[in-house]
């Protein structure tokens, strides 16, 4: 089992962008009008579960 990365419910988020404006490494993006994480540039620092206004972003081993 590998480090926790982050994980988006796209049911649940609001396509804000925060958690985009706040990844040091770029691991996030928009996709299909939600945001979506590149698993492998995610760091697994959790900025942007820290972020998310909703909680839409979680972490989850791979």
């Amino acid at each position: 089992m590998g480090k926790p990365k982050a994980k988006v419910d796209k049911k649940i988020c609001l396509a804000c962008g925060g958690c985009i404006s706040v990844c040091p490494q770029d691991a996030l993006l928009m996709c299909g009008g939600r945001a979506y994480v590149h698993e492998e540039n995610c760091i697994s620092c959790a900025i942007c579960i820290r972020t998310c206004p909703v909680g839409a972003i979680s972490g989850e081993a791979y």
